[in-house]
């Protein structure tokens, strides 16, 4: 999970940096440690510990919804509303079955 956690983050950060460049009209500078991000965010769900990467990259749809909706609170000032909450919750439920079942191989 911790290292879901950090990919997110990495994932997050990159996009918005191409947010902030053509939304927020910033230097194109902004791009430099936005594609590092997104290259660490694509190192980081290779170090996952399960054997195929669509599930892999399934359950992790699930952090990175609650990450992302964390961004949105932390770094945009725009509080999640019990919508985003029940949704983000759903899909944690959802991540944790592809994580967590038991599985016979």
């Amino acid at each position: 999970m911790l290292i879901y956690t950090f990919a997110a983050a990495a994932e997050i950060a990159g996009c918005f940096a191409f947010w902030a460049v053509l939304r927020l009209d910033r230097s194109p500078w902004w791009l430099v440690p936005g594609v590092a991000s997104l290259i660490a965010f694509a190192w980081l769900l290779t170090r996952v510990d399960i054997a195929a990467a669509g599930r892999a990259f399934a359950a992790y749809g699930g952090i990175y919804i609650v990450a992302s909706l964390a961004w949105m609170w932390a770094v945009e000032s725009v509080r999640p509303d019990r919508w985003d909450v029940a949704g983000a919750a759903l899909c944690l439920a959802g991540a944790a079955v592809m994580l967590l079942a038991p599985r016979g191989v």
